[in-house]
């Protein structure tokens, strides 16, 4: 995909065309399909290459990872991993009533936008300052997938929360595990597999060998030197607590605070307090 191309979708998904182009994306669907469900920069390509090796049986590369488990919009591309011939399908949009089950992967917001900031700064579609992002970001004007709190909640409270067709994962507890959280993930999809084919997946798609995977891949863009040109980024937890000022924290938190409560996440209460001196008695 040429940096042109990026650049004009990131345009019009902020247009009056976007309605219609999100509906002809999710035509095609089949009960037995299941999404893996994020906002984006939440760890959903990471966990592709994990499950496409897995269920494919095959050493993952971003060729046929992008075939195999596409984006909505290219699912008829995908291969049927799943069972009754289901397909696996990535999808960054809120809940829609045609998914019919999903995976949902939740990272929390503050390493989202600081991943989501220098990838738009490489990709030449960004000209705001840090601050000026981040107030864009809280309102859900910079992405087409609105705001990462409004999109946690259209997750879940969707209808597949009460039906049992929704498997929620924090990005934090799979850098933590990913061994486990891949086993989640294919009980959820009816899937029985040997532990050491699990483990042989996770460790030929640890975060050198994806990096190593992105610099041969013929469909991605070439590397332009240095961390800020790669797709494949450190992954990083907890890595905002040493980069947002106390004002900054508290400008999110007015925003995004229910969020962080329903997730588990720290408010910045406890974040400013953790860094304020101890004073002598």
């Amino acid at each position: 995909m040429s940096l042109a191309f990026k650049r004009f979708r990131h345009k019009a998904a902020r247009t009056r065309f976007r309605a219609p182009l999100i509906w002809f994306r999710n035509r095609g669907l089949d009960p037995n399909d299941v999404f893996l469900a994020s906002y984006p920069r939440s760890g959903s390509t990471w966990t592709r290459f994990v499950l496409y090796e897995i269920l494919a049986g095959e050493p993952s590369s971003f060729d046929n990872v992008n075939r195999g488990i596409p984006e909505n919009g290219i699912q008829w591309l995908a291969r049927p991993l799943l069972p009754g011939e289901g397909r696996l399908i990535k999808t960054h949009e809120p809940y829609r009533r045609e998914y019919q089950r999903a995976v949902y992967l939740v990272r929390d917001m503050r390493d989202v936008i600081f991943s989501q900031y220098s990838r738009e700064k490489e990709l030449g579609i960004l000209y705001d300052d840090f601050d000026g992002y981040l107030s864009k970001f809280l309102q859900g004007r910079i992405s087409g997938f609105g705001a990462w709190q409004k999109h946690i909640d259209s997750w879940l409270e969707s209808p597949l929360v009460r039906r049992g067709d929704l498997l929620l994962l924090k990005f934090e507890d799979m850098r933590n595990d990913m061994e486990s959280a891949i086993r989640r993930m294919l009980d959820f999809f009816g899937v029985h597999v040997r532990p050491e084919v699990i483990r042989a997946a996770i460790a030929n798609n640890s975060l050198d060998r994806m990096r190593g995977k992105e610099l041969e891949s013929k469909t991605l863009h070439q590397a332009r030197g240095g961390e800020e040109g790669r797709f494949v980024r450190k992954g990083s937890v907890g890595g905002w607590r040493e980069r947002l000022t106390d004002d900054q924290l508290n400008l999110i938190d007015s925003f995004v605070g229910d969020a962080f409560r329903r997730m588990g996440y720290p408010l910045a209460a406890a974040v400013v307090e953790a860094r304020s001196p101890v004073l002598a008695g």
